[in-house]
């Protein structure tokens, strides 16, 4: 046998033995296969197209509410995108609202919870040019304010102050405020012309409640065939279609005594929605009873209740309110009860507070009091349902009904209960309770309340606290007001002056000057003006009682400038660090330069000043004014030509002869007296003083100063070190001011006490003494 035969052979033989192997180990792993059927097998495969395709749905929802890791990791590195010029600003999202901006926007809120709206919008303007500029939040809550208030001019003027002058981005709410404002004020025009603007030029689309403000515009006006275009398009633009829209025009044309058109706009509200609001149900209900149709509105009612729609409590309460009106007491106490049934909070909310209010006002109209206190505590019976929480409107409303009928005792033990809870009591029931007791001639009782009310830290507004105060005043309570006032004063907002002067007048007419004299202490104390009427009446009565001179010493101390300005005594006032008295250091930091206008200060020359001598060089100084006198020490080295010193020579001059070289210098202004100490290294622009004892600032030029220079305001006065002069010049007649500024002592605030000079104002910077020249004395 041939060897290539061997070897095929040999090979086929192989090839056996492996297919053989192989399905020996494909039959064990079939015969295996079932002990592995635990073991999970994961497929792709999906058992129709919907469910594959709600699958890609999950995934895409997923996606976009947790996108992936890598998308959120922005590379360090990469350039930032440049920003599009043309992009529309977009306006603020609730993410800006924290912070300081947060706590902003509770201060506005609580002045606009108290009712006063003018300190609330002066608080939004004043922080426009602050750090803290106000959100859209905070702006849409002081406009709305202000048009609840029927306030409209200041409404459209605080939106065009925002949003036009202040440069902040407006959002829809902001523009349905200012069209719903110009509808109510009769300029529906003008609320149409906003609406083509948003739809021109804003970076959003008109809201429902944009059509709902412009729809009911154009209908009170006499318009309302537009309004029925405006629906058509709202519809167009794809906007669902609004029951409140719809409800507009079906009482537009319901009391034009169109019902077929109504009930067609009705029909078409049905067939566009399967569940709308109910409160076109009511409106339908409404007309009926007044067209005295009772079983029409009755079926209206009946096929509302029908579709067994879950109301919220806005469209329960519009119902309740209508079967009220119009007697169907049986009815409205039913569907009261089945609110209750249906408040599974927080599942559902089927009742709040206006709910219980409704229903409260209509026993206290009836003057079942006993039976509204148990209608305020009701709640469901029906198995599941919980007990509403009551909120501090409730509270308010049915504490308003009491008051107002004279069951204060009920009132109190509401307000108790009030308290213990964990609600706290709002301005308005303070306010009631002021006003019942000083109607029912409980002054004691208001005087107690009043002090609850101002301890709470709620805001009191002038004209309440002005109306109150007046009140305890003529009932002789002036002496007890005073310490009401007085915790008032010591909180922010300061009370109004006039709210001093009442009380004032009050203790004067009572004879209690001490304690007239304490409150008029305390308006010096916190600044708060006297008007000149407090003052001449204030005047008369002390004088009458001998006691002139004590209270007009304390008007004029609170006078301004008075005390303002006292002449140094120490050394020279200096604006950089502290020195600790010793010999010469180096200053820690190098001089820097004064840069900016000249600045205007003033303020009278000090006198007997100690301190080093000032260096100078530069162009020529021009001051006038006789020369110094009484100079003793070394001999003074100036380069340049001779100084030109105008007024009678030198006098009495002692000392080595000066060496005087470079321009000349003219020089005036008092004379330097009586200064000592190292020499002072002098620089600077022309510094020009304007008003005496006022700061910079005061001039009308603040100083644009940077580093420990030291302004010498007023000539100095040198003995005992030669003084070398450097600078630019001078102006003529005014005082020389280079180096580290002099910080001029500021006025005297009326109430506050005469600072001392700080601690750091003791020694003024040192600096290492220049060499001697040759020829010069040794100090």
């Amino acid at each position: 046998m041939s060897l290539h035969r061997l070897i095929l052979r040999s090979l086929r033989r192989s090839s056996s033995v492996s297919a053989a192997a192989a399905s020996s180990t494909n039959g064990t792993l079939i015969q295996q296969r079932p002990q592995l059927s635990l073991v999970p097998i994961r497929t792709f495969a999906f058992s129709s197209a919907e469910e594959a395709a709600a699958e890609r749905r999950r995934r895409k929802r997923r996606l976009r509410i947790e996108p992936p890791l890598h998308a959120l990791r922005r590379d360090p590195n990469a350039p930032r995108p440049k920003p599009d010029p043309n992009a529309p600003r977009l306006p603020d999202s609730t993410s800006a609202l924290v912070g300081p901006r947060l706590n902003l926007h509770n201060r506005v809120q609580s002045f606009i919870r108290a009712g006063d709206l003018d300190l609330a919008s002066a608080t939004a303007r004043q922080s426009v040019f602050s750090n803290t500029r106000p959100t859209v939040f905070t702006c849409n809550a002081i406009i709305a304010a202000m048009y609840r208030n029927k306030r409209f001019d200041d409404a459209i003027a605080l939106f065009h102050f925002f949003f036009n002058q202040s440069n902040i981005v407006p959002n829809v709410v902001s523009y349905n405020v200012l069209i719903n404002t110009h509808c109510d004020a009769g300029r529906v025009d003008v609320g149409l012309d906003i609406y083509r603007h948003i739809l021109a030029n804003a970076p959003f689309s008109p809201s429902p409640v944009t059509y709902r403000h412009i729809t009911k515009g154009l209908i009170d006006s006499g318009r309302i065939d537009e309004a029925v275009d405006l629906l058509r398009e709202m519809l167009n633009k794809g906007h669902g279609a609004d029951s409140l829209v719809y409800n507009n025009l079906i009482s537009g044309f319901l009391n034009l005594e169109n019902e077929a058109k109504a009930i067609e706009l009705f029909d078409e509200l049905k067939e566009r929605c399967l569940v709308y609001d109910g409160v076109v149900n009511g409106t339908f209900m409404d007309w009926y009873f007044t067209k005295g149709r009772g079983k029409d509105a009755m079926d209206s009612y009946k096929s509302l209740l029908d579709r067994q729609f879950r109301m919220t409590p806005p469209t329960c309460n519009a119902l309740l309110e209508v079967l009220l009106k119009h007697d169907k007491k049986v009815e409205a106490w039913a569907f009261f009860d089945q609110m209750l049934d249906n408040h599974t909070p927080p599942n559902f909310q089927a009742v709040n507070s206006e709910t219980f209010s409704v229903m409260v006002n209509e026993c206290v109209r009836l003057g079942k009091f006993s039976e509204a206190i148990e209608v305020f505590k009701k709640v469901g019976t029906k198995p599941g349902s919980k007990p509403f929480a009551m909120d501090v409107a409730g509270y308010n409303n049915i504490i308003a009904r009491f008051c107002e009928n004279g069951l204060l005792t009920e009132a109190e033990q509401l307000f108790g209960e009030l308290s213990n809870k964990s609600l706290t009591p709002d301005v308005n029931i303070y306010r009631t309770f002021i006003d019942a007791y000083l109607r029912m001639e409980r002054v004691d009782d208001a005087l107690h309340m009043f002090h609850r009310f101002v301890d709470s830290g709620l805001r009191v507004i002038v004209s309440f606290s002005n109306r109150v105060f007046d009140e305890f005043v003529n009932k002789g309570k002036a002496g007890e007001s005073v310490a009401v006032l007085i915790k008032m004063g010591e909180k922010d907002p300061k009370p109004d002056p006039m709210t001093y002067e009442i009380v004032i007048k009050g203790l004067c007419k009572e004879r209690l000057f001490d304690a007239c004299r304490n409150l008029m202490g305390q308006m010096m104390r916190f600044n708060i003006g006297v008007t000149p009427s407090l003052r001449d009446f204030v005047v008369e009565a002390f004088g009458k009682e001998g006691r002139s001179e004590e209270i007009e010493g304390m008007l004029e101390a609170s006078r301004p400038g008075f005390g303002a300005y006292r002449s140094p005594s120490g050394p020279p006032r200096t604006a950089g660090p502290p020195q600790i008295a010793g010999p010469p250091q180096h200053m820690s930091r190098p001089p820097q330069r004064m840069g900016g206008p000249p600045q205007h200060m003033g303020g009278p020359p000090p006198q007997h000043m100690s301190g080093p001598p000032q260096h100078m060089s530069g162009p020529p100084q021009h001051m006038g004014g006789p020369p110094p006198q009484h100079m003793s020490g070394p001999p003074q080295h100036m380069s340049g030509p001779p100084q030109h010193m105008g007024g009678p020579p030198p006098q009495h001059i002692s000392g080595p002869p000066q060496h005087m070289s470079g321009p000349p210098q003219h020089m005036g202004g008092p004379p330097p007296q009586h200064m000592s100490g190292p020499p002072q290294h002098i620089s600077g622009p022309p510094q020009h003083m304007g008003e005496p004892g006022y700061p910079s600032h005061m001039a009308g030029h603040p100083p644009h100063m940077a580093g420990p220079h030291q302004m010498a305001g007023q000539p100095s006065h040198m003995a005992g070190h030669p003084r070398h002069m450097a600078g630019p010049p001078q102006m003529a007649g005014h005082p020389q001011m280079t180096g580290h500024p002099q910080v001029a002592e500021p006025p005297h605030m009326p109430g506050y006490p005469q600072m001392e000079e700080p601690f750091w104002m003791e020694q003024p910077p040192q600096v290492e003494e220049p060499p001697r020249m040759a020829g010069q004395a040794s100090a």
